[in-house]
């Protein structure tokens, strides 16, 4: 899960085999320690990665001496008494409740209670944050792993989220990104406020699991709940289902000027008959006609999504349909992807990767081009238009000669700027009004500061 999305378009070919990059990774790091501390340090690898490859890391190739899934963190200090003790250590154990809702992420610059830390505090610290509001997903896509890497849903306590971007508000964070691995699908059963109620985006959508009904905090409650409380805040969350967005999400986020105009729309594949492989739970008619809706209730919004080529037994007409969607849906950024086979997925036991490498390479390269002049489209029709920029700082080209500052506006577009001649400071951390001037690329802007906001 990236948090904070820049898509790339010139997109990754099919991976190599899976056991290689954390085992190079787990080499690469040791030798550092090794070298710096002149001490034999002990490894271990975190997350639904270390889940994956446990048997690889720790008893095939025994490259590291402690292996922990998703929801063991809080066994960390007894599996480290037993690296400690000489032995290899390892809990991946899934969890159907574990939250860490009761536990305060530390962040740079700020306490654990959100506050500012003293003389640690910077001005760039300020930028955002990130809030893990649930975790796990039960839509068992046919070519994902993260059912079996990080379990079923559940999402925290919706008290303990607004709560916490209170504190992240009141110590001068401008932006909080919501996250899960179906963020949208957010339900705190526990909740004595929202309530209301489950819809799926259309008719055209499915809902693959069934226990999604009952009282309870839905995740449009909890978007509500939370830029209430922090007005001052920008709000994104990632990364959705696209079979939840029910209108009165869609309306919320249009009705909200503190919530980004900005949504990632996973389409995966624009066929129905590779959908129902996918077991993606809608049509290709569905999903256009959602695309169709959010830009109708949200004027001016900008689109993302994903796309898999050569998926198993993907066909020439299959393909063309995807191209077709990405061509309607005019997508400004996206994450394109050939198709890699991951172990223990229903597509591994029960689906053959037959679509050759070129064949997949040639396809992706088609809905990269897609997918490009559909940005570019886009970014001209921005040219004139006045955005609110987060500054996050001097842009990579920037020279003492040519200053040049970078942010990202409401819609996640990245805009470059001059701070020379502006008649007031401009910090990272700062709003700014800036025109937009020229298009650099499909993924970045150029524009002139127009006024600071509040």
């Amino acid at each position: 899960l990236n948090p904070n999305p820049d898509p790339n378009p010139e997109a990754a070919p099919p991976a190599e085999p899976e056991a290689q990059p954390g085992g190079r990774r787990a080499r690469q790091v040791r030798s550092f320690a090794t070298s710096t501390t002149g001490l034999k340090p002990h490894v271990g690898v975190l997350g639904c990665m270390a889940e994956r490859l446990k048997e690889a890391l720790l008893e095939e190739e025994k490259l590291v001496d402690l292996v922990a899934g998703p929801d063991a963190y809080r066994d960390l200090p007894r599996l480290l008494e037993v690296v400690r003790g000489g032995h290899q250590a390892m809990n991946v154990q899934l969890s159907l409740d574990e939250t860490y809702a009761d536990i305060a992420p530390v962040r740079l610059g700020l306490s654990p209670n959100g506050t500012r830390a003293g003389a640690r505090w910077r001005a760039e610290d300020r930028l955002g944050a990130f809030i893990s509001i649930m975790r796990g997903c039960n839509n068992m896509c046919s070519f994902c792993i993260v059912p079996f890497t990080r379990g079923r849903e559940r999402s925290r306590p919706a008290d303990s989220i607004v709560d916490e971007v209170r504190a992240l508000a009141d110590a001068g964070v401008r932006e909080v990104t919501l996250l899960g691995q179906n963020v949208n699908s957010y339900h705190d059963k526990s909740a004595a406020w929202g309530g209301s109620g489950y819809d799926v985006s259309n008719e055209g959508f499915s809902n693959n699991y069934r226990l999604r009904d009952g009282d309870g905090a839905r995740f449009v409650d909890l978007l509500d709940a939370c830029s209430e409380a922090a007005p001052e805040v920008r709000f994104r969350f990632t990364s959705p289902h696209p079979k939840d967005f029910p209108p009165a999400l869609l309306d919320l986020i249009a009705d909200r000027p503190n919530v980004c105009s900005q949504l990632h729309l996973p389409l995966q594949s624009g066929s129905t008959s590779m959908l129902k492989r996918m077991n993606r739970g809608y049509t290709k008619e569905a999903f256009l006609q959602l695309v169709d809706e959010v830009r109708e209730r949200i004027p001016g919004v900008a689109l993302s999504t994903d796309t898999i080529s050569g998926f198993c037994g993907e066909t020439e007409e299959e393909h063309q349909d995807t191209l077709d969607v990405m061509r309607h849906a005019q997508f400004e950024a996206a994450f394109m992807f050939a198709y890699s086979e991951r172990g223990r997925t229903r597509a591994a036991h029960r689906m053959a990767d037959d679509v050759p490498r070129d064949v997949k390479l040639r396809r992706l390269r088609e809905v990269i081009e897609v997918q490009r002049r559909g940005a570019l489209a886009s970014n001209a029709a921005e040219l004139g238009a006045v955005h609110a920029v987060l500054v996050e700082g001097e842009s990579r080209r920037s020279t003492g000669a040519a200053p040049q500052l970078t942010g990202r506006s409401d819609h996640n577009k990245r805009i470059l700027f001059s701070p020379e001649g502006v008649p007031f400071d401009v910090n990272p951390g700062d709003l700014v009004n800036v025109r937009v001037t020229k298009v650099a690329s499909p993924r970045s802007l150029l524009g002139e500061a127009v006024s600071l906001q509040a």
